[in-house]
This record gives C-alpha cells, sequence and structure tokens, in this order.
C-alpha cells in the first residue's frame, strides 16, 4: 500500500516545487515515487482561465481520481501529491461562498496517509496568469487550518527555504514508512538545522518555530 504525501496551500506557497524536489530525492533512495500533479493549474493553462463556481465540482473530483490513479499503481511506494481537493474546496469558499465542496474534500483528507501544509513565510510571487496577491494566499492558509484542526486531521507545518522544508519532509515522510531518510546531497544540507518538534500543528509551537526562523534570518543578515 503506498503512502500518500498530500502538500496543501494556497497559490505561491511553495507546493509544487517541494513536491519535484523530493521526487528524485525519494527515488534516490531506493522508493518508487510518483508525482500527481496539480490539476487545477493544468486545467487553467490549457482554458487560459479560472473555473467558475459549477466547474469546481469537476477539478476536485479530476485532483482526487489522479491521487487514486496513482496509488493504484501496485509498484508505487509513495505518492506525491501537489494540492488535493481541499485546496479547491477553500477556493470555492474564498471565491464563490461555497461550502458544499468542504464534506467530500474532507472524506477524502483522512485516507491519505500524511498532510503536510506550506507556512506562508515564501515570498508572493506573481505568475501573469491566475495567481491573486498574498492576501488570498493567506485567507487559503486560514481555511485549510480551520477545516483540518476542525475535524482532527493531523497535519505537520513546513517553513523556511526549499532545503529546510526537504528536510523536514523528509524526516516526516520517513517517521511515516519508519526509516530514516537523508537528502544525500550537499546542496540539500545547507539549509538543514536540528528539528525537535514533532507537534507540528499546534499552533502556539508553530508560532514559536516561525519567529525563531524569523530571528535566525534577521541574524544571518
Amino acid at each position: 500500500m503506498a503512502l500518500t504525501v498530500t502538500l496543501l496551500g494556497g497559490e505561491s506557497s511553495g507546493k509544487t516545487t517541494l513536491a519535484q524536489a523530493l521526487q528524485p530525492l525519494l527515488q534516490a533512495q531506493g522508493l518508487t515515487c510518483t508525482l500527481v500533479s496539480e490539476q487545477l493549474r493544468s486545467w487553467c493553462e490549457a482554458q487560459g482561465r479560472a473555473p467558475q463556481a459549477h466547474e469546481q465540482v469537476a477539478r476536485a473530483r479530476a485532483q482526487t481520481d489522479a491521487i487514486e490513479a496513482a496509488t493504484h499503481d501496485a509498484e508505487t511506494q509513495v505518492v506525491l501529491a501537489d494540492t488535493t481537493a481541499l485546496v479547491i474546496a477553500a477556493y470555492s469558499e474564498l471565491y464563490f461562498a461555497d461550502r458544499s465542496l468542504w464534506p467530500a474534500a474532507i472524506e477524502q483528507q483522512r485516507r491519505y496517509g500524511l498532510t503536510l501544509l506550506m507556512g506562508l513565510d515564501l515570498p508572493w510571487v506573481p505568475d501573469g496568469l491566475f495567481r491573486d496577491g498574498p492576501a488570498v494566499r493567506a485567507a487559503t492558509d486560514t481555511v485549510l487550518r480551520r477545516e483540518l484542526q476542525a475535524v482532527g486531521i493531523p497535519f505537520q507545518t513546513l517553513y523556511g527555504p526549499l532545503a529546510l522544508r526537504v528536510q523536514q519532509a523528509l524526516r516526516a515522510i520517513g517517521t511515516a514508512l519508519q526509516r530514516p531518510l537523508t537528502t544525500q546531497d550537499a546542496r540539500w544540507e545547507q539549509g538543514r538545522r536540528p528539528w525537535n518538534c514533532e507537534k507540528c500543528s499546534d499552533p502556539d509551537c508553530e508560532h514559536k518555530l516561525f519567529t525563531q526562523l524569523l530571528q535566525q534570518r534577521s541574524t544571518q543578515a
């Protein structure tokens, strides 16, 4: 049975970059890893627009189906999902005041092995196409946390530059697989630092870690 690792967060939160970095690192350690890309992004690029309210259900289903198809591959050990239906449910609420997608998205999210939420410490970068701004990213983060905490789905939040997020993600995945995982690549060690918190979905704990990270950056600057 494959471990499904889901990366959640709003626009420009680092999901895709992290997923693309993790896949070869996992494969280098003998794990068969399938990356499921963000279906919503592919649809928007193909259509040249964002989906309307009545099209949101189909976009959520497309993401879920893509993840499910990957998990059914008998040789796959890890499925990396660059977003899930939960993010589309968040967009539906924020853009269309429609909460109808939450129940199905939450039910599906419960089935995944690991939920990793992207922190908001990365700079927001426009793509010239569909991204609306840091306020939307922050609002997406707020509703995702609200729903995950309300239904008791455990999650871990990743902060810092890519190298540090890679380390945090590998540790979480290794714990879920019950085997140690390393980067085996010096370029990813540059952002490494001790990470001992096992309660990354604790808001107080997150605030403390985030503050420490900002202080560290300020000192280095």
